[in-house]
């Protein structure tokens, strides 16, 4: 299934250092380390495909090229 990207590539960019950033923060050994690091992971990952289920319920879209 191929969803329509509705996040830009500044964006995309900055989710993908952002959820390395918590990954990195949250692997630190605090109390609530693995729930920051998995909140990592879902930012890298809508950063890698461009898609934002949150995003989409909203309606938010990329302009049609």
């Amino acid at each position: 299934m191929f969803y329509r990207k509705n996040l830009p590539g500044w964006e995309r960019a900055m989710r993908s250092v952002a959820g390395v950033g918590m990954i990195a923060y949250g692997l630190l050994g605090m109390p609530a380390g693995y729930l920051i690091a998995g909140a990592g992971v879902i930012a890298i990952a809508t950063g890698f495909f461009g898609f934002c289920p949150m995003c989409a319920m909203v309606g938010r879209r990329l302009p049609s090229p």
